[in-house]
């Protein structure tokens, strides 16, 4: 006997699947995207050639499990953000699309793979992010930094990116993946600290703050970064505060985009900022002495990242100039 699901019905069985702690929640209401914020469907034969080589070593990027809108332009480019540790995330954010649940034990060769797929794809600057390892005694920092030594020792022209969680409680978590030397620490936000109970309840928003003010007291020459997302009803002046936050901590490049709504189960969509707003709070973020800043509405952590790193350095030595 064959049961017949209609698309609906099977895409909706996934996302319970996927997201189990979202089951019970009412759908929330979805608002008609603007057109600024529509992109082309992927396709290119170069996109194939990188969804080729992150098949052929089993990766997994964030670009595909976060539903990302900019993976054609960057996958075309080759710039594929690698998230490590597998694809099943011990925290249960209200906007994200990551896989909710228990994870698999780390895969040991999984720092070579990742290094070998940097070298083929010949990228100049790479962006390495995971799901969040609340079940590991260090977080994955340990892991974090053999990924990284694996990639020096692989392709040592290559420039690192790490986009980390808050290895909350974790002691000694930090300072390893830190004297791991990567080039730039990125630790995002998300959003303001009035809606983590809502939307990021498994973190903590002054622990995030600090924990990127320690990055810079354990190694001043690396550069931090962190981002977040509007659209998810915060105020402006909110974000004016969160911007003063982090140059409290030493932050030099902040990214801000709006937020995409992956599910009718996840957070819905307050509004969407206007391409206008998004450049007067970038004119703001310059105002308040972050290096670089960049916020559009297609704006995402590793977005143009290796630009905007090649940027974040003249910033700097113009600054010391």
């Amino acid at each position: 006997m064959v049961t017949l699901i209609d698309n609906k019905k099977s895409h909706a069985i996934k996302e319970i699947v996927r997201h189990p702690e979202k089951r019970n929640r009412p759908d929330s209401t979805r608002l008609r995207k603007p057109d600024w914020i529509r992109v082309k469907a992927p396709g290119s034969k170069a996109y194939q050639k990188t969804k080729e080589i992150v098949k052929e070593h089993n990766l997994t990027t964030v670009c595909e499990e976060a539903g990302c809108p900019n993976i054609g332009e960057c996958w075309e480019q080759a710039h594929a953000t690698m998230m490590i540790m597998g694809e099943i995330c011990t925290r249960a954010c209200a906007f994200c699309n990551v896989r909710t649940g228990l994870p698999l034990a780390l895969d040991k060769e999984e720092p070579n793979k990742v290094a070998d797929a940097v070298a083929k794809l010949e990228l100049k600057h790479v962006v390495i992010t995971s799901v969040d390892r609340d079940d590991l005694a260090d977080g994955g920092a340990d892991h974090f930094a053999k990924v990284i030594g694996a990639i020096r020792t692989a392709t040592p022209c290559t420039t690192i990116e790490i986009l980390t969680p808050d290895f909350l409680k974790k002691e000694g978590a930090l300072e390893t993946v830190v004297s791991a030397k990567p080039d730039v620490f990125n630790h995002n936000l998300e959003t303001v600290p009035r809606l983590y109970l809502d939307i990021r309840p498994g973190a903590r928003y002054f622990h995030s703050i600090r924990l990127l003010q320690k990055v810079k007291e354990l190694d001043p020459e690396m550069f931090t970064k962190s981002g977040i997302m509007v659209g998810l009803g915060e105020e402006r002046k909110e974000v004016m505060q969160l911007m003063d936050d982090l140059r409290c901590a030493d932050v030099d490049f902040i990214t801000i985009g709006q937020y995409l709504q992956p599910t009718l189960k996840h957070a819905a969509i307050d509004r969407f900022w206007t391409p206008d707003e998004f450049k007067s709070i970038e004119t703001v973020a310059y105002a308040k002495g972050f290096l670089q800043a960049s916020c559009t509405p297609l704006t995402r952590s590793s977005h143009h990242a290796g630009d905007d790193f090649a940027k974040l350095r003249a910033a700097r030595a113009a600054y010391f100039a």
